[in-house]
């Protein structure tokens, strides 16, 4: 494991993973929530995206936490190891409040300084809608690039917590 992705929904605990694949392996970590939004929630554009994240693949390791279809394939040509985290909606809706609640008035550290932490509408309805929506087509592009790669799909926090205990007590 040396180029990671991991996906899924908001609330998920994408960041949380990647903080603990990043103490196990020393892997840098690249959050597309901090790629893509500058202080005060503004958006750089897709194409700038793409772009900054064709430069981070060409590097020889990595852990990218994040969504951001527009990327899903030039990482997913890059990786060695894919990571979804395939939890209930509920599950993930529940995970932003807690967040929202931990960080309520504060930067986290998986977002650009400058973006405070908040729920609106927009969000909670992407939470909300996200494994409807994008679930299956998840899967298929997961599928298309299993070839020669580690997939790791969790369904749940206890799966995702096995997985980083293993990791732990396997040697270097």
């Amino acid at each position: 494991m040396k180029k990671i992705i991991i996906i899924g929904s908001g609330g998920a605990g994408k960041s949380t993973l990647s903080r603990k694949l990043s103490d196990i392996t020393g892997i840098e970590i690249v959050h597309m929530d901090k790629l893509f939004w500058q202080a005060g929630w503004v958006s750089i554009t897709r194409e700038e995206l793409a772009d900054k994240v064709k430069e981070i693949v060409l590097t020889d390791s990595w852990i990218i936490d994040g969504n951001y279809s527009g990327t899903f394939e030039i990482r997913m040509e890059a990786v060695d190891t894919i990571i979804y985290l395939d939890f209930p909606t509920i599950v993930c809706l529940w995970g932003i409040v807690k967040r929202f609640i931990m960080y309520s008035g504060k930067e986290r550290p998986d977002v650009t300084e400058g973006c405070k932490e908040k729920i609106d509408w927009e969000f909670f309805n992407w939470v909300l809608t996200y494994r409807r929506r994008n679930r299956k087509k998840l899967l298929t592009m997961i599928d298309k690039y299993s070839e020669n790669r580690q997939i790791f799909i969790f369904t749940s926090r206890s799966q995702v917590s096995s997985f980083v205990n293993k990791l732990q007590k396997e040697p270097s």
